[in-house]
C-alpha cells in the first residue's frame, strides 16, 4: 500500500465526497479519509436534496460534472419544482431521496472513480512544514503525504449533542467526534467559533393515522436534477404528509422551556435563523397557533419518517408528549429524539475564492467548517476545492466562478468577502442576478468551463453543445415562421387569448402569458414537425429552454448589461498593490475590513460590508483610474 498521494480529503459528507470525486476524475490520485465507510454522504439531517436555491446549485454541480444530482436522481422517491407559480428564475428543483440509496449510490460511485482511495480513519493533525501543508496523521499513527489537503469535517470537529440537559460527545447521533485539528489550526492563527444546528425527532410512519394528515404527491414529468439523458428515477414514488401544531402543543413545548439547551444558556453558540427549532418557533412567533409540519418518508421500503418543522433539542419526553396532541401522531412511537448539536467553524474570510486558506498553502476548507448548513451548499464548496486541490498539483489555472456566473459562485464571495455570523444559507434573494442563474441552463453556463480543466466529460460538453443547436434552430424557427390572423384567430380564442387584428410571427404569440410552444403545436403542424426533429430523450428540456429564452430574453439582456457594467471592477485588481494602513483618508473600518479581507479586485471590496462608495474611489484612485 502507497501512503503518498496528490489530494487528500478529509470527511466522506456532502463535500468531501465531491472533493474527492472532482479531483480523481481531473486525474490526480486522491485519497479520502472518513471514520465510517458505510456512511459516506450520510444525510444527517432531512432526506432531501434542493430546494429553494438549493436547488439550482445542485443542477450547477451536475453542469459541472460533479455527482450530486446523479446520486440524487438515482436514489430519488419524490421528486417536485417548487415555485412554478412564479418566473423561471424562481424554479427550484427538489427531492426526497431514499437516505440508505443515496449513501449506496454514492458508495458505488466512490467505488468505480478511477485514481480514487478510501481510507477509514479519523484525522487527529495536518502535517505542516513552513506553512504549507503537506499531509495529516491519523487516530491510526498514519501518516499519508499530499501536495493538497481539502479539510471537510462538517460538524465533527469538537461535535457535542444536546437533547434537554443530557449532553452526548458527537458529530452525528452514534459517531464519535474529531478532536485535535481545531486546535492545532488555532495555534497557526486561524480564527475559529461555534456553531449550533438541529435535526427533528424520527417517527414509525405505522403509528400515525395518515387519514387525519394532509397528502402531498410528487410531480412526474421530465424534470430531474442531473442533464445527462441516461439519468432517471426508477425508486416507488412515496408521498409525504402535512399536519400542523396546536396550541396544546406550544403548550407542552412552553412548559419544557427550562430545560431547553436553548433557552438556559447551555448552548451558547450561534444558531440558524432561518431553520429554527419548534422552541424557538412558539417564542419568536408567540402569537401563531399553529405551524406546519412535513412528514417526510426516510426511504422506499422503510417505515422511518422524518417530521420536517419539528426540529428541537428539548428532553425526549417533552418532544414525545407535544406530539402526542397532533390528532394525526397521537399514537406516535418514535426512533429518537431531535436533538442540537454543537461544533467548530472557521471564519471563512479566512479563505481565497478558491477556498484555499490564507495562512497554510494547498490547505482548502469545505462545508460546515466554513460557516455553511445545508447538504448543497456543502457539496458546491467541495466541488470547488476539490478542483482547486488538484489544479494545484498539476499546476493548473485556479478555477472560480463570478456571482453572475453561479449560486456557487455566489455562496463563495459572500463567505470569503462577508462572512459569517450564522449559519449561512443559500437563498434566491442573495443573488443579484437571478435571471442569469436559472435551474434550466446551468449547463449552458458551466459545463464548457468545467470541460477546459478536464473535469466535465466530453460526453456532457458534447450533449451541452447539442442541446443549444437544437434550442436555437426552434427558436429561430419561431422568430421566421409567419401566422395568418384568419387562420389562427379561433385557436387563440380557443386558449383563452385574444385574437390578431393581422398577422404576427409566432415568436411574438410566444411570448403571451397565456401560450406556450406546446399549447400551440397542436394547431400548427409546422410547429409540431419542428419539435418532432428534437431528440426524443430531451425534448420537452429543449423545448421549456428555447421558451424561456423567447418570453424572458429582455430581462436576461437587461440583467446581463448590468453584469457587464460591474464585472469591469473584477478585472481592476487589488491585491498587493495598496498599504491599507497608510491611506488616512480611508475610514478606520474601511483600513481594517480591507486589511483582513485582503480583497483580490475592487468589485470584492466594494462588497466588504462597512466599505462605502467613498471608501470605492478612493482605491479607484490610488490605482490611477
Amino acid at each position: 500500500m502507497r501512503f503518498d498521494y496528490d489530494v487528500i480529503v478529509i470527511g466522506a459528507g456532502h463535500a468531501g465526497c465531491e472533493a474527492a470525486c472532482a479531483a480523481a476524475n481531473i486525474g490526480v490520485r486522491t485519497l479520502l479519509i472518513t471514520m465510517d465507510m458505510n456512511k459516506i454522504a450520510q444525510m444527517s439531517c432531512n432526506p432531501a436534496v434542493g430546494g429553494i436555491a438549493k436547488g439550482q446549485i445542485v443542477r450547477e454541480i451536475d453542469a459541472l460534472g460533479g455527482q450530486m444530482g446523479i446520486v440524487t436522481d438515482r436514489a430519488a422517491i419524490q421528486f417536485r419544482m417548487l415555485n412554478r407559480s412564479k418566473g423561471p428564475a424562481m424554479w427550484s428543483p427538489r427531492a426526497q431521496a431514499d437516505r440508505m440509496k443515496f449513501i449506496e449510490t454514492w458508495r458505488e460511485t466512490i467505488d468505480n472513480t478511477p485514481n480514487l482511495y478510501l481510507w477509514q480513519d479519523s484525522v487527529v493533525a495536518l502535517n505542516i512544514e513552513d506553512n504549507v501543508v503537506k499531509g495529516v496523521k491519523t487516530a491510526m499513527g498514519v501518516d499519508f503525504t499530499a501536495k493538497s489537503v481539502v479539510l471537510t469535517a462538517g460538524t465533527f470537529l469538537n461535535g457535542l449533542m444536546h437533547v434537554g440537559r443530557v449532553k452526548l460527545e458527537g458529530g452525528r447521533i452514534s459517531e464519535p467526534a474529531a478532536h485535535g485539528v481545531t486546535e492545532q489550526l488555532m495555534q497557526l492563527g486561524f480564527t475559529t467559533d461555534r456553531m449550533k444546528t438541529g435535526t427533528p425527532v424520527r417517527i414509525d410512519s405505522r403509528s400515525v393515522n395518515f387519514d387525519l394528515a394532509v397528502k402531498q404527491e410528487g410531480e412526474d414529468d421530465f424534470h430531474k436534477f442531473s442533464y445527462l439523458p441516461t439519468v432517471h428515477r426508477k425508486l416507488k414514488q412515496q408521498p409525504c404528509w402535512i399536519v400542523y401544531t396546536n396550541e396544546n402543543v406550544h403548550n407542552i413545548l412552553r412548559n419544557g422551556l427550562p430545560d431547553s439547551p436553548l433557552f438556559n444558556g447551555q448552548i451558547k453558540s450561534i444558531g440558524p435563523r432561518y431553520c429554527p427549532s419548534i422552541e424557538t418557533k412558539i417564542v419568536t412567533f408567540a402569537d401563531k397557533t399553529e405551524h406546519q409540519l412535513f412528514l417526510e418518508p426516510e426511504g422506499e421500503t422503510t417505515h422511518e419518517y422524518y417530521v420536517n418543522g419539528f426540529s428541537s433539542s428539548l428532553p425526549l419526553k417533552i418532544q414525545f408528549d407535544a406530539l402526542e396532541q397532533i390528532p394525526a401522531l397521537k399514537d406516535v412511537h418514535i426512533y429518537r429524539p431531535g436533538y442540537a448539536i454543537e461544533y467548530d467553524f472557521f471564519d471563512p474570510t479566512q479563505l481565497y475564492h478558491t477556498l484555499e486558506t490564507k495562512l497554510v498553502k494547498h490547505l482548502y476548507f469545505a462545508g460546515q467548517v466554513n460557516g455553511t448548513t445545508g447538504y448543497e451548499e456543502a457539496a458546491g464548496q467541495g466541488l470547488i476545492a476539490g478542483i482547486n486541490a488538484a489544479q494545484a498539483v498539476n499546476g493548473g489555472e485556479s478555477f472560480e466562478l463570478a456571482r453572475d456566473e453561479a449560486y456557487i459562485g455566489v455562496l463563495i464571495d459572500d463567505l470569503v468577502t462577508k462572512g459569517v455570523d450564522e449559519p449561512y444559507r443559500m437563498f434566491t434573494s442573495r443573488a443579484e442576478y437571478r435571471i442569469l442563474l436559472r435551474q434550466d441552463d446551468a449547463d449552458m453556463r458551466l459545463t464548457e468551463k468545467s470541460f477546459n480543466i478536464g473535469l466535465a466529460s466530453r460526453q456532457r460538453y458534447e450533449l451541452m453543445i447539442a442541446k443549444r443547436e437544437q434550442r436555437d434552430k426552434l427558436i429561430e424557427f419561431a422568430r421566421e415562421y409567419s401566422m395568418r390572423a384568419d387562420i389562427i384567430n379561433p385557436t387563440l380564442e380557443q386558449l383563452g387569448t385574444s385574437p390578431l387584428k393581422q398577422g404576427v410571427k409566432l415568436y411574438d404569440l410566444i411570448l403571451r402569458p397565456q401560450l406556450s410552444i406546446l399549447s400551440l403545436a397542436p394547431f400548427i403542424p409546422a410547429l409540431s414537425d419542428e419539435i418532432e426533429k428534437i431528440e426524443e430523450a430531451r425534448r420537452e428540456e429543449i423545448v421549456e429552454a428555447a421558451e424561456i429564452l423567447i418570453k424572458y430574453q429582455g430581462y436576461i439582456d437587461r440583467e446581463q448589461q448590468i453584469a457587464n457594467k460591474i464585472a469591469r471592477l473584477e478585472h481592476v485588481k487589488l491585491r498587493g498593490k495598496i498599504n491599507y494602513d497608510e491611506i488616512k483618508a480611508l475610514s478606520t473600518e474601511a483600513r481594517q475590513k480591507l486589511v483582513k479581507i485582503d480583497p483580490e479586485t475592487v468589485a470584492q471590496a466594494s462588497r466588504i460590508p462597512g466599505i462605502s462608495p467613498s471608501d470605492v474611489n478612493i482605491l479607484l484612485l490610488l490605482l490611477g483610474r
